[in-house]
């Protein structure tokens, strides 16, 4: 009988949370292992093995589920190709993104994509996605409010 998995303390699941939402914020950006263990502050074999105990999956099998989750509501939302979402959700090789997709969703991006087409809802031109940059994009919520104008 193995030893119950570790989870990782209570003062430090603080830092394994503010990783993982910086992941599900900056998912279309490169992230390495190191990066998102510096954000926790947390050296990155000691999170890379309390990420995986708390969360039940290391944080690349997180980031890329992530990125498969929001490549499916494009694929579903917008008339981008395939490569196009590949590339917009943070994917660097279609063939890796592909992988992924099907192993997590159960059938090919082209698939799924055709799947949805077929209902007949209006699809969101893909300019209008890539529109907005990256500093655009930043969750507006964790923002400070600007101070009140004292001319006004």
């Amino acid at each position: 009988m193995g030893a119950a998995p570790r989870r990782a303390p209570g003062d430090l699941l603080v830092h394994l949370r503010r990783a993982r939402d910086h992941v599900d914020r900056h998912y279309a950006e490169p992230l390495d292992l190191e990066t998102i263990a510096g954000v926790a502050g947390i050296s990155k074999y000691h999170f890379q093995r309390l990420f995986t105990a708390t969360y039940g999956l290391s944080p690349a099998a997180h980031l890329s589920r992530r990125r498969v989750e929001r490549a499916q509501d494009l694929l579903r939302a917008t008339n981008l190709t395939v490569t196009e979402v590949c590339h917009a959700v943070g994917f660097a090789s279609l063939g890796s993104f592909s992988s992924r997709f099907r192993e997590l969703v159960g059938e090919t991006p082209s698939e799924f994509q055709r799947r949805w087409a077929v209902s007949g809802a209006p699809r969101i031109p893909g300019r209008f996605v890539f529109m907005r940059g990256p500093a655009e994009r930043r969750d507006r919520a964790t923002e400070e409010k600007p101070p009140p104008d004292p001319n006004s």
